[in-house]
């Protein structure tokens, strides 16, 4: 297949690029600049258009004429702290929707048949157990939460509504590997070490997961599923004083210290707070029934 990645220069881009060549895909990736030579010597044909730019990203799409669109873009920042998340939640936000819009409205003309979509796993509806694809995104949360949840509806509902189009939408869990956030020699582990990320009350908000191969495995075995949402997350979700613990110690880390919602509250806000101490664990089941999907248990448990 003809494969155009928008967004290949972030964390999955490059277990992506590298799953799809290794399966001997013609991949294409969606860059802002020229100066792509990692993604050039991953195998992947640099194409130059600014996400943001409507006009240059029909013309990409249109030359190439992909048979496939995969949108993993995002414009995260390098550390993961409820400072520089809000800080970077509406430039994120516009690349994300902005992006969505622009590359939906070049497909048909390409004849594109098929798009995929980052979404999340992870800001389910409060409930029973682990929350599977027909459960409802959250709509009473913390401000950050919401905000970030609504987006992700509005993406997967304009998607959806693409005639023509056989939609899929990857809601990954939290990635962790080689190029995330959550490794032992990266950013979390980092934070760790320091004591800066805390056991929030009973650290009872239930993480899903996901290793970044894993994932990119999923996506690439998603060329071919049902249309549909799937659920990207590892088999084992743990509340947070359970993965935060044995990271610690996978880290080399002291056990994290342990504060009180209402201390969280007040140095690092509400959504520290709900993600420590609300968030739902997703299931898998339908990824592994549709996509043949086996990820690995989660590395520090």
């Amino acid at each position: 297949m003809r494969i155009l990645i928008a967004g290949a220069s972030g964390a999955i881009g490059r277990p992506l690029v590298l799953r799809l060549r290794a399966n001997r895909h013609e991949v294409f990736a969606l860059t802002r600049t020229p100066k792509s030579a990692p993604l050039k010597e991953l195998g992947a044909e640099p194409v130059t258009a600014d996400a943001l730019d409507a006009a240059a990203v029909k013309d990409a799409v249109g030359r190439i004429r992909p048979d496939v669109v995969i949108n993993e873009l995002t414009s995260l920042p390098r550390r993961y702290t409820p400072a520089e998340m809000k800080a970077a939640s509406e430039r994120d936000r516009q690349v994300r929707v902005e992006g969505n819009i622009n590359l939906l409205a070049a497909l048909h003309d390409a004849g594109v048949g098929r798009y995929l979509l980052q979404s999340s796993g992870f800001w389910y509806e409060q409930g029973e157990g682990l929350a599977d694809e027909s459960v409802p995104f959250i709509s009473n949360a913390s401000p950050g939460v919401e905000a970030g949840a609504r987006t992700y509806l509005e993406l997967e509902a304009r998607a959806l509504a693409a005639p023509g189009i056989a939609f899929v939408a990857l809601r990954y869990g939290f990635f962790y590997g080689p190029g995330t956030w959550y490794t032992r020699d990266g950013d979390m582990g980092d934070q760790v070490r320091r004591q800066q990320v805390p056991i929030i009350g009973e650290g009872q908000g239930v993480f899903s997961f996901v290793h970044i191969d894993d994932a990119a495995a999923a996506t690439a075995a998603a060329l071919e599923c049902p249309p549909g949402a799937y659920n990207i997350v590892d088999g084992n979700p743990s509340p947070q004083h359970v993965w935060l613990a044995a990271f610690a110690r996978a880290a080399g880390a002291p056990a994290p210290p342990r504060v009180s919602e209402e201390e969280a509250l007040r140095a690092s806000g509400p959504d520290a707070v709900y993600y420590a101490t609300r968030l739902r664990g997703a299931s898998n089941e339908k990824s592994r029934r549709e996509l043949g999907f086996h990820p690995r248990r989660l590395e520090w448990i």
